[in-house]
This record gives structure tokens, sequence and C-alpha cells, in this order.
């Protein structure tokens, strides 16, 4: 029990760095589709305006072309205790060292850019069509370099093992003639010396790991919308674990989600399938098997729907304490995408309704959109507007009857189930069992970002600066690796009446604070404390 403890642990705090590079992403979604609309739809080529247009379309085209760079310098920094610059520096070493290593020693037995060309396979290996064609996508070239072609997991490698070594070496005392070189420099040496083994062992072992993603890309494609149903239902499912983004990631941004060629250029994963058809002229939509779409439905109708389910359950007098809950959590998920404040009102207290009827509800909203043919990108009504510059290549017309058929079969699911086995959401508790926030409460969080004394009390509930072994945050919550979990304030319905929190997860050592959007200042103000700990200590 305890090895899995530390196991989910382990993988909460992986899946937390994976959205440090994720945020990029943000910046392709806005600047390609609507550089290039002005580009090609609006202004003339040639023009001063569309050439500055086409200068932001090439920002978020370099961001996906470099993406195992990001992946590789974004978890060595997010993974690192301490020294996160010296870490991200040796993330970015790692990366070029570890793919420039596997062409070289690729090159040592006679594999080059010349000799993996299909022509040169069938001629002279006797390789058939189809093999030549599967070996010669094992290979790629990145800023220049032959490689072979790993897609995101390359990065992923690198920043988990730079993390690695820049932990156990990045305080590393030197005899005093060689001192220069300790600590996080000598990190950076470490991590070029082991750059050259771990290449040639990527180099026997990727193609079986290479095979296997094939494989789980075949699945995918081939179980239709049985598949679509079981990633939209799981992908809920793993939410409250922090873990939803281990299964979301490889579809969307590697070849497990597929692999599409759009105006001569490959792209792997359905979002940058989807961003390179918006950069492209050619292109006449975006591809509708994209395990996307159903999350627009979801964050836009259905938690609104159980939003009233809620309000409308809970006792009179509680309704105007339940309204300052659910209203502000369901704009907020319709208009940028964080579902996070709203599920997390009943995930808690009612595990049940959450697991088996809004998982499985969540998972249909993935198969409809799918089986409508819908087409369109973004997840929310912010990361929506790009499509207004570009509305010849939206395909969404179910929406006018998808949107309110599942605002209204959450709704009443919800409701039939709170009250048929009494699930205590939100206002319909005589013993307080479930806390309210009020709109002193939720002001407090409105305003958390300037409030110092909610972000040292924080800290303090955390165990003070010495208790926290790492501490980093996502999009919602804040992910804090302990020294000692009892030293933690145990009391829930304290982190969230006297600390803002809308909810906790905790597993052994590891813990998790939800604050929504605002999280990502209170984690920088955090930060600052314990650092200005350190420098008095």
């Amino acid at each position: 029990m305890l090895k899995n403890n530390k196991i989910n642990e382990k993988l909460q705090v992986f899946a937390g760095a994976m959205m440090t590079p994720i945020i990029l992403l943000v910046i392709v979604g806005f600047f390609v589709p609507i550089g290039a609309a002005f580009t090609d739809y609006i202004f003339p080529e040639g023009s001063i305006i569309g050439g500055i247009f086409s200068m932001y379309t090439s920002i978020g085209f370099l961001i996906m072309r470099l993406l195992p760079v990001w992946f590789a310098v974004g978890i060595a920094f997010t993974l690192a205790k301490n020294e996160k610059g010296w870490a991200a520096m040796s993330g970015l070493l790692m990366f070029f060292a570890f793919i420039a290593g596997i062409g070289n020693f690729a090159s040592i037995l006679g594999i080059n850019a010349d000799t993996v060309k299909v022509d040169y396979l069938v001629e002279n290996l006797n390789y058939t069509k189809d093999d030549a064609i599967l070996y010669n996508g094992m290979w790629t070239e990145i800023a220049g370099i032959f490689t072979l072609n790993m897609g995101i997991f390359g990065g992923i490698i690198c920043g988990i093992i730079t993390s690695l070594i820049h932990n156990r070496w990045y305080k590393k005392e030197l005899p005093n003639m060689f001192s220069f070189f300790g600590g996080a420099k000598f990190v950076v040496i470490m991590v070029a010396v082991f750059s050259v083994p771990i290449s040639i062992m990527a180099f026997y072992i990727w193609p079986f790991i290479g095979a296997g993603i094939r494989h789980i890309a075949q699945f995918i494609t081939s179980s239709g919308l049985f598949g679509t149903f079981v990633f939209g239902t799981v992908d809920k499912m793993l939410l409250p674990f922090g873990l939803h983004h281990l299964l979301a990631f490889p579809i969307e941004y590697s070849s497990v989600g597929g692999v599409m060629e759009v105006a001569g250029q490959t792209y792997e994963g359905v979002r940058n399938i989807m961003a390179g058809q918006a950069g492209s002229e050619e292109a006449t939509g975006y591809i509708v098997r994209n395990f996307t779409t159903g999350r627009i439905i979801i964050r836009m109708a259905s938690l609104s729907g159980i939003a009233l389910a809620m309000y409308k359950t809970s006792k009179p007098e509680n309704r105007k304490k339940v309204a300052s809950i659910v209203l502000p959590a369901a704009i907020t998920a319709a208009f940028v995408g964080i579902t996070e404040p709203l599920e997390y009102t009943f995930v808690f207290c009612a595990p049940a309704l959450y697991f088996l009827v809004y998982c499985p509800l969540a998972g249909l909203t993935y198969v409809l959109a799918e089986a409508t043919n819908v087409s369109i990108i973004g997840h929310a009504l912010f990361f929506m507007i790009p499509n207004l510059f570009q509305p010849q290549k939206v395909h969404a017309l179910s929406f006018l009857y998808l949107m309110p058929a599942f605002f209204f079969a959450n709704f009443f699911a919800f409701k039939w189930a709170i009250v048929k086995f009494n699930f205590l959401t939100p206002g319909r508790s005589d013993d307080n069992k479930v806390s309210l926030i009020g709109k002193k409460e939720y002001k407090a969080i409105k305003n958390e970002s300037s409030n110092a004394d909610l972000h040292q009390g924080i800290l303090d509930a955390l165990g003070g600066p010495e208790n926290i072994e790492n501490l980093t945050y996502c999009a919602t919550r804040l992910r804090v690796q302990l020294e000692d979990e009892t030293k933690v304030l145990q009391d829930d319905d304290s982190w969230k009446a006297e600390l803002g929190a809308i909810g906790v997860v905790r597993n052994g050592k590891s813990i998790q604070i939800i604050y929504g959007t605002k999280v990502n200042i209170i984690g920088s103000n955090i930060k600052d404390l314990m650092n200005a700990s350190t420098v008095k200590n």
C-alpha cells in the first residue's frame, strides 16, 4: 500500500510538470489560426500588415516544431527541487546531446538521412514499400539533427532524466581545486556524460516502445466511438487524482492521436493536426475525431445543468450561499474551461455522483460530438475566438441541439440522483458536513492575489517552508511534496473556510489544494515567502 502511494505521488507530480510546456500551446491556439486568417483571407500577399501577421503564425508553428524541446526544458524545470534555472538549462543540453547522440551512433552503424529514404530501402535493402515507409517514419530531423522520431516522448524522457540527475547532484561539493565545478555546474557536466549511454540505450529500446505506441494508436483509430467513449469517461475519472493529463497529452500531441499531412507538412497528435489545418489555406475544415469537442459541451452546457440541479436540490434557506459557489464556477467553466471549481463542489461530498453519473455522461458528450461531425477549434468560449476569423472551417450546427440536450440530461440526472440517494451536495446538510462558501469567502478567494496573510496562512498550514520538498502548480491546483504529511492542516473544512480552497486531495506525502484560476498567483507568492525564509535562515 505504501509503495502504491509513493507511485501515485510521483505520477501526480509528473502530471503537474506536464502542464508547464503545454502553456505554450495556448500561444499556438491563437497565433496560428488568427495569423493565418489575416494572411490568407484579409490582407493581400506581400503586404506589410499581412507579413507581420504571418510572423505570428510562424511563431506558432515554431513552437509546434520544437515541442520536444519545450517538454525537456519544462519538465526538468518543474521537477527540480531547487536551482530551477540551472535545471532548465541542463534539460536543454540533455535534449540536444541526446538526439545528436542517437544520430551519431546511428551513423556509426551506417544509418543516416539518405539510407532511411523509402526508395533506398526498397532498391538496396529489399524492403517492401510498406515496411520501408514504416521504417522511414521512425526517423526525423529536429533543428537539422538526424535522429529517431520520438515526438514529445524524447523531450519527456530527457526532462525526467535531467531532473533526477539535478536533484541528486545540484548540491555536490568537490575538492577545492575543482570547487568551481561543484553544485549545479556539476549537474551540467553529468548531464553531458549521461547523454551518451542514454542515447545508445534509446537507439535500441525506442523501436519497441514506438511499436507499442503504434498499436495503441491503431486501437484508438480502429475502435471507433467505443474508444472515444472510453477516452472521455476515463479522462474525467482521472481528474480528481490529478492524472488526467497523462491520458490526454499523448493523444493530443503525439502519434497516439494520429498522424496527418497538411499542406506538405506532417503533424502528430490531434491538437497539432488542427493547428496545422488552421494555418493552411488549403484545409477546408478541422478533423472530427479530435477527442476535444466533447469538452465544449461539458463546459458550456453539462456543468451549467449540474449547477442548476445542485441549486434546486439545496434547502431554500441555503440557496443564496449555494449560488455563490456554483454560479461563478459555471461561468468560469464556460468561458475559460476551468471545470474543477464546480466539479470539486460534489466530487468529495458525493463521489458516486461523480464517477457513476457525471463521468459516463461526459464520455457520451465526446461520442455524440464526434458522431454528429463537429469540427471546431477551442474547448471553451475564450479559446473559440480564433473560429471567428475562419468560420468556413467550422462545422458545429449539431451544437444547437447537443448543448440543450446535455444541459437537461445532466440537470435531471443529477437532480434525481441527489434526491433519490440523499447525496449531501452543497446546501443539503443540517450539520455542516458539506461546507459552503459564502459571498465573503468568495470575495476573499477572488482577491487572494493581494492577501499576504492568506499566502502565509497556506504556507503555515503546509507545515512551513522546511516541510515542503517541492511545490508546483498547474492550471487550478497547488501540488506539494511534503517531508512529513502529519504537519499539514488536517481539517479540510478549515482549508475551505479559512484559506479559500475549493478542495483538498491527499495521497501520503503528496497533497493537492485546488484554488482555481488564481493558483498561479498564489503559488508564486508562496514561493516568494519560502525564498525569503531561506534567505533569513
